[in-house]
């Protein structure tokens, strides 16, 4: 999953969606830096990512994108789910999504001196151009096509995720509504599980 869902999946604990949302810049030893609850939250993270490239739904999806993105499908696919997440956010929270997501900025900036660097420099432009509410639609959504596809260093195929999408919309949508109501199940008996530990 991407940015969103990652945030969403935390639950309103701030630092364990620091540690959730910043997994990806964190490597190796740097880890032991940081504050228990945002390591607890980079070990939900990978859990999260883990359970989903074992589901079974996720790597028929994959498989579907798989001749027009090759290796690039899976991060093709978590940000098609960020996009149905965001389109249909009603469905997944009682409060609303512009207001959420000013509330991760928010929890981002106050603890901007404690993240990783490749975190820093995404969240400037993150911010800037909205990304986590533009996901829901299909010009903010190239935008975002058209930068990955700049920054990687193969062919991705990537220019052309906003069109493979509007032709295969309702079968995705139709995979993300079964794959995510487990992944939701599944993130909530993590984070329960810890919080009982914890006590």
């Amino acid at each position: 999953m991407n940015f969103l869902a990652h945030a969403y999946l935390s639950g309103d604990d701030a630092e364990l969606m620091i540690g959730n949302f910043v997994a990806d810049s964190i490597k190796g030893k740097t880890l032991s830096d940081y504050p228990q609850r945002i390591r607890e939250g980079v070990a939900l993270h990978r859990a999260i990512d883990n359970f989903t490239d074992n589901h079974p739904v996720v790597r028929d999806s994959i498989e579907t994108l798989r001749p027009v993105f090759s290796k690039f499908s899976g991060v093709v696919l978590d940000i098609y789910f960020d996009h149905f997440l965001a389109r249909n956010w009603n469905q997944w929270s009682e409060r609303d999504l512009t207001e959420y997501v000013s509330w991760v900025y928010k929890i981002l900036v106050r603890r901007y001196l404690i993240l990783p660097s490749r975190s820093k420099r995404i969240l400037p432009f993150m911010m800037a151009q909205n990304w986590l509410v533009g996901y829901a639609n299909f010009t903010d959504l190239e935008r975002v096509f058209r930068g990955m596809t700049r920054r990687s260093n193969f062919y991705s195929g990537m220019e052309l995720a906003v069109i493979f999408l509007i032709e295969n919309h309702d079968r995705l949508e139709v995979s993300f509504n079964e794959y995510f109501p487990d992944l939701k199940q599944f993130s909530n008996n993590y984070i329960s599980q810890l919080n009982l530990e914890v006590r």
